[in-house]
């Protein structure tokens, strides 16, 4: 009997990776719901920082790009760097793509991977278990919100999205902020973009926090690029280019560095087609940092320091845009005794240039995979370098 490769996760990553894995003919089971990160916890009226160019799902034939999409379903077409993709489009997109390459996907819930031998033993919500060859861990940004430790603080009962405090990760409607008072911590695109959809939606007022001064700023216009550097699916420059497409030389860099330039490098920049928007509706806290936060008859209230004396600033709620990180011991569906086999790096899990980790047969792909092979990880464009690799090494294992 030939066991399967059981890939967890549905969004671009997992699709991308299924669709290569099938192509070499290797048995495959894709468990999760398709595109549900994209479809339910991102906001409405959301449109892709990343260009038409940087947002296909790679396929191992040709046919299955956005613009394919866009021909087959009859939507606008999105090409040039100037069309701008809203993300309902995007998660359509996605669902296509999953109908047409990896139409068997089980939407089901993975329970538990152990190791069974050499093999692993996988439990689903529905009760069924089963025995796998091998497993590729493309769950996403699924439980991995960062939140900072002064905000976790003072939510007592957790982060939520109808409680004081949130993560931008749990809003999909954002009219909910209408005359309201609202700070969002964070200057990232998705700071950034959510403080202009809650003051379009008819917030009283929206506020960004962020520690380093100066952190709101926003890129430059397709017709503003420097010409005589090279093109990459981010802008030009030679760093975007070199980790785009050479991100397997990541991997020979030192930890710091390699952390430093997940961290650093395509980080928090909002998109130029923001700036008219933000400009003038959202009022910016910059050069300070958040001492503590507390909870005062149901309104947050920050304490922030920094620049000169201590300040507090209230709201009616405080939503922390502050991005992910990976953890594999977030990763509840991975059994304890793989979590402690596992080699890791500041929570990621150290990967061979097949997306291996260091227990044979399980490979992780997506944001996981950025401490290994960079930034370009974190963006849907990352799949044109990693699924065809994920397949290769997974096909080896035999």
């Amino acid at each position: 009997m030939i066991l399967p490769v059981v890939v967890i996760g549905a969004g671009p990553y997992g699709l991308s990776t299924a669709a290569h894995l099938k192509a070499r003919g290797i048995p495959v089971r894709v468990f999760g719901d398709p595109m549900v990160a994209w479809r339910s916890r991102m906001p409405a009226g959301m449109l892709l920082k990343s260009t038409p160019a940087a947002s296909n799902i790679d396929a191992p034939q040709p046919g299955h790009d956005l613009i394919d999409f866009c021909a087959e379903a009859g939507v606008r077409r999105y090409e040039s760097d100037w069309d701008i993709v809203p993300v309902e489009d995007f998660a359509a997109y996605g669902q296509w793509f999953a109908e047409r390459l990896v139409p068997e996907l089980e939407q089901v819930k993975v329970v538990s991977v152990d190791r069974s031998g050499s093999q692993f033993a996988v439990k689903l919500d529905s009760g069924e278990q089963f025995r796998a060859r091998a497993v590729v861990v493309a769950s996403g940004l699924s439980g991995l919100a960062r939140m900072p430790r002064e905000l976790m603080a003072a939510a007592v009962d957790g982060p939520s999205a109808t409680g004081p405090i949130s993560h931008a990760a749990q809003h999909r409607d954002l009219s909910v902020f209408a005359d309201k008072d609202v700070l969002v911590v964070g200057a990232g695109q998705s700071a950034l973009e959510n403080a202009v959809l809650m003051a379009e939606a008819g917030a009283k007022s929206v506020r960004i926090v962020a520690r380093r001064r100066g952190a709101v700023h926003f890129g430059d216009a397709p017709d503003q690029q420097p010409r005589l550097r090279p093109e990459s699916p981010f802008g030009r420059a030679w760093s975007l280019y070199g980790l785009t497409y050479h991100a397997s030389y990541v991997r020979s860099l030192p930890a710091p560095a390699r952390h430093y330039l997940v961290r650093r490098v395509l980080g928090p920049l909002g998109a130029w087609w923001l700036r008219d928007r933000f400009t003038g509706k959202v009022q910016v806290t910059d050069g300070r940092r958040i001492v503590r936060a507390r909870v005062e008859g149901g309104r947050p209230v920050l304490t922030l320091g920094g620049e000169g004396a201590s300040a507090e600033l209230g709201a009616d709620h405080v939503m922390a845009a502050t991005g992910y990180r990976t953890d594999v011991a977030a990763m509840g569906f991975l059994g304890d005794g793989l979590r402690t086999e596992l080699i890791t790096s500041r929570g990621a899990p150290v990967l061979d240039a097949g997306y291996g980790s260091s227990v044979p047969g399980l490979f992780f792909t997506g944001l996981p995979a950025a401490a290994s092979f960079g930034p370009v990880m974190r963006f849907v464009c990352g799949t044109e370098y990693a699924s065809g690799r994920v397949a290769a090494g997974v096909d080896r294992i035999g």
